[in-house]
């Protein structure tokens, strides 16, 4: 139980990810506040936890409430040692088809602005408790990578990635670190959206194993940044993407 003791506070956690972020969390001892913008799924979290976490219903794209998770938890609890930024939305849509509101400000509100909040409101958190702590935010191969259809997630993604290593630098005196996991291609509700493009065989085709990663896979990886073990991984952005962002689809079978 590497999180025994500890605090957590987790947003998007009634997601494919979200959930299983949740669960290794308990697993590994610590007390969840689960964030989430749905109240119905959240409550089927608190029907299958009980008294193992809180939930509050929360928007991250509004500072103030973000913040008052983490006001809920250390309320609550008496302290908060990790805040996960795990909320995110996406829909794939060619670039010159995109309506400027709806295909790129509400998913930077979210994706992008979204964990600017969490990071910002966990930092001051911790740094006025004084134990320092740990942020951890889900980021993306596509970060990183240029790809069709995904225009605004992936320069929400990429944003990420420079406010995890801006934010390390800054909250590094007040001994709060500051990562990322960037999954790749992820058997989740979001990745089923290119079922009905006709693209899931060719998407899996180009995994390294073939097959998708699962989200508790991620899951576990976050775990193991929340935890004392990863003392010395800050300011940079863990691929957990089973080696996509490494290769192109192989031309020869086997």
């Amino acid at each position: 139980m590497r999180l025994y003791g500890k605090v957590a506070v987790a947003t998007g956690a009634c997601g494919g990810i979200g959930k299983c972020i949740i669960k290794k969390l308990i697993t590994e001892g610590a007390r969840v506040v689960a964030v989430d913008l749905s109240q119905r799924h959240l409550d089927k979290l608190q029907a299958e936890y009980g008294d193992e976490l809180i939930t509050m219903t929360v928007d991250v794209t509004q500072y103030d409430q973000v913040a008052a998770a983490i006001d809920k938890a250390i309320d609550h609890y008496g302290q908060v040692d990790i805040v996960i930024n795990n909320a995110g939305i996406g829909a794939p849509k060619a670039l010159l088809e995109h309506d400027p509101i709806k295909d790129f400000d509400v998913i930077t509100a979210v994706n992008q602005k979204g964990v600017y909040h969490g990071i910002l409101a966990a930092g001051r958190a911790m740094k006025a408790r004084g134990h320092g702590g740990v942020i951890i935010n889900t980021s993306s191969v596509y970060g990183a990578m240029a790809s069709e259809l995904t225009f605004t997630y992936n320069v929400s993604k990429a944003a990420v990635d420079m406010m995890t290593k801006c934010a390390a630098l800054e909250f590094g005196p007040h001994k709060i670190r500051v990562c990322a996991v960037a999954p790749g291609r992820v058997d989740t509700p979001m990745l089923h959206q290119y079922k009905s493009l006709g693209l899931w065989d060719h998407i899996q085709r180009e995994q390294m194993r073939s097959e998708f990663t699962q989200p508790d896979e991620i899951a576990n990886v976050i775990a193991f940044l929340a935890s004392d073990e990863a003392s010395c991984i800050n300011g940079t952005t863990v691929y957990a993407a089973d080696g996509f962002e490494n290769f192109k689809y192989p031309l020869l079978p086997g």
